[in-house]
């Protein structure tokens, strides 16, 4: 009788061992509020791996509901199934462990403002550049989610500063896919180039912007609320038709003022000082209507009043 041949199978398939890994397919987020919830369900929406960490179970939970109230959303528009779903929220995972970070290949620092203040913590997050630094492999690349902040001085103090970039989502208008991806000094043209090609994987468009305080997107904007601001303190319309103006005259997709309010009024005041000190010119420095809703705490939708007044869903009450 003939000897029996055995072969291992997984010569002839697909195993682990011959699989080659694609790029970006395991990536992170560190704190997963508003702005790092946004990244890390885009991400997951097209396929990749997500381990978001926050301090605690707590955040952790915290940042589950976020996530899930996103897919829900698009559910409700047609534009996922529960099913779907299912398999997104499968994707991503929460921590509160640096060393789960292990064998990602891009993580993104987004860690949120102090609260009612709108000061980003950079001490904090220069320390989370070196966390990571610690436990990701050198071809791995880290980022942030900058607005003001100035990534190279973020990066300052690590060994590879060649593999740190910043960027920004602008996440207070839904569905604008769009960042502004921002080199530092000493970043690497492969990084940059791994960076774009991330921003084509989640299907967002990207413009390069030089390292400046602001970048594109908050100068304009910033400018834009002030004068609409001059022009309510003039009395010439108001904040309703001020918006209309925008959304149905010029095709934006929701106006200043409901942007400011879902943008948080702390932070823009907090925007502006940073802009106003950095380049010194009075179109950066507050209106006084912006100064008034600060100190008045009505900081938007967060806490139902600014320039509009929301129900607890943070629907417009008319």
């Amino acid at each position: 009788m003939a000897e029996e041949i055995i072969e291992a199978i997984e010569r002839y398939g697909l195993s682990k061992r011959n699989r080659k890994r694609t790029l970006f397919s395991r990536i992170g987020v560190v704190g997963c509020g508003k702005e790092g919830s946004l990244i890390a369900t885009t991400a997951a929406f097209s396929g990749m791996e997500v381990v978001f960490l926050e301090v605690n179970e707590e955040g952790i939970a915290t940042a589950y509901k976020r996530i899930e109230a996103k897919l829900d959303k698009k559910i409700s528009n047609w534009g996922l199934t529960e099913n779907e779903k299912k398999v997104i929220m499968g994707r991503i995972t929460g921590t509160s462990n640096y060393e789960d970070f292990s064998g990602c290949d891009f993580v993104i620092e987004a860690i949120r403002y102090h609260d009612n203040t709108g000061v980003r913590r950079i001490a904090q997050r220069k320390e989370v550049f070196k966390e990571l630094e610690r436990v990701l492999s050198v071809s791995a690349i880290i980022a942030s989610n900058v607005s003001t902040v100035i990534v190279t001085d973020l990066a300052a103090e690590l060994e590879h500063t060649d593999r740190c970039i910043g960027l920004h989502f602008l996440s207070n208008v839904p569905d604008s896919q769009i960042i502004e991806i921002v080199p530092g000094l000493n970043t690497s043209n492969e990084t940059f180039e791994k960076v774009c090609q991330f921003a084509r994987m989640i299907n967002y468009d990207y413009i390069p912007v030089m390292e400046s305080s602001g970048l594109v997107s908050i100068r304009m904007f910033l400018i834009q609320l002030n004068e609409a601001c001059g022009i309510l303190m003039e009395g010439i319309s108001s904040v309703e038709d001020i918006d209309k103006v925008l959304t149905v005259g010029f095709g934006h997709r929701q106006g200043v003022f409901r942007t400011a309010d879902q943008m948080g009024i702390e932070k823009i005041v907090r925007l502006l000082e940073n802009l106003w000190d950095e380049y010194g010119s009075l179109k950066y420095k507050p209106s006084p209507v912006i100064l008034r809703l600060f100190r008045a705490k009505h900081f938007g939708v967060s806490t139902n009043r600014g320039f509009y007044t929301y129900d607890e869903q943070g629907n417009i009450l008319k």
